[in-house]
């Protein structure tokens, strides 16, 4: 599985932004995917996380309210939708694949990883 995360960019505080990461392989392996974002001197850390399937998704307690994931199964591509920017937001955003449904916030049950794509959001 490949991932291609793309949609990164410098905005203004309270701004929105949407990412977007095309999945190309066997999608049809890696039932879940995931964004995470680690920020300058931080540890990489879960944003949010939604099925293929079902449409199921969750949020770290971060971002909920102002992000949206969703999915275009169409399109193997997986958005994230960020609304009411702040500074602290401000990471590298990377998008992941996992092959097991319980695959939650834990990075290390991901399996496949894009790029990173840089959000920078200046207050």
């Amino acid at each position: 599985v490949q991932l291609q995360a793309s949609g990164g960019g410098l905005v203004q505080a309270g701004d929105s932004l949407r990412l977007s990461c095309a999945a190309s392989g066997r999608t049809f392996s890696v039932p879940v995917m995931g964004w995470f974002r680690q920020g300058p001197g931080k540890e990489r850390e879960f944003v949010a996380a939604i099925s293929w399937s079902g449409g199921s998704s969750y949020y770290a307690d971060s971002v909920k309210g102002r992000f949206t994931v969703s999915r275009d199964n169409a399109k193997n591509t997986v958005y994230l939708q960020m609304n009411s920017l702040k500074s602290e937001d401000t990471a590298i955003y990377y998008c992941a694949a996992s092959r097991t449904l319980n695959a939650g916030s834990y990075p290390n049950r991901y399996d496949y990883w894009g790029q990173g794509t840089q959000v920078t959001v200046s207050s």
